[in-house]
């Protein structure tokens, strides 16, 4: 009987670390395609969604299998029950990397204001909690998902700046729509932040046991 959880406890952990990788990998395209022009990487990323998707409701689907017909004992109830948080937030994250490869697909790449630079250095920054986020859950390491907590200030000043930029920008109506693009994206990667820092509180409840939001 352990034997056939731990089979399922590997397959889990398998599976989860897959779709991560495959989140990370769409926000690097999103982040290459907005640097590089390339509507048709960003056409890749978006196409992606419905695949990530599935694979998100199956891991889902293996956890609850695992929580009630082999009943966990504590420490392997942690794991199984954070996953299950974990993966609303990659599959979160999977959409809102399509929203902006979506965006990307349409934007005006003659639009070159001090916004759109922010919001590429933004991408870099988001492509490095994405990476250490995924990387806490791999290693289960606990200082690397306080680093990922503490990363999210720099993703959030981004936010702020590009912001900052567009009401400086004085936008003229014929750049209304390409600065709202900006803002839009610039909020994606946001909320991509936000739940990054969700995944590395729930790796910590997985080491400690204590809940993302309790004392």
């Amino acid at each position: 009987m352990r034997e056939q959880f731990d089979e399922q406890l590997d397959e889990l952990n398998k599976e989860f670390i897959l779709l991560g990788s495959s989140c990370e990998k769409n926000i690097e395209k999103c982040c290459t395609a907005l640097q590089t022009r390339d509507r048709e990487l960003a056409l890749s990323v978006f196409n992606q969604g419905y695949e990530l998707n599935n694979r998100s409701r199956d891991i889902e689907r293996l956890c609850l299998s695992l929580i009630l017909r082999q009943q966990p004992v504590a420490s392997d109830l942690r794991l199984v029950s954070g996953v299950l948080k974990m993966v609303t937030d990659l599959d979160r994250i999977g959409v809102q990397a399509g929203d902006i490869a979506e965006i990307a697909m349409k934007y005006d790449f003659e639009h070159r204001g001090e916004d759109f630079s922010l919001l590429l250095k933004m991408g870099e920054s988001t492509k490095k909690i994405v990476h250490a986020a995924i990387d806490a859950y791999v290693k289960l390491d606990q200082a690397t998902a306080d680093q990922v907590i503490r990363m999210d200030d720099s993703v959030d000043q981004y936010f702020s700046m590009v912001k900052e930029a567009i009401v400086q920008g004085a936008v003229h109506s014929s750049e209304a729509k390409i600065s709202l693009d900006v803002l839009l994206m610039a909020k994606y990667l946001e909320r991509i932040g936000d739940h990054c820092c969700n995944i590395a509180e729930w790796v910590i409840y997985i080491i400690t046991g204590k809940q993302p939001g309790v004392k």
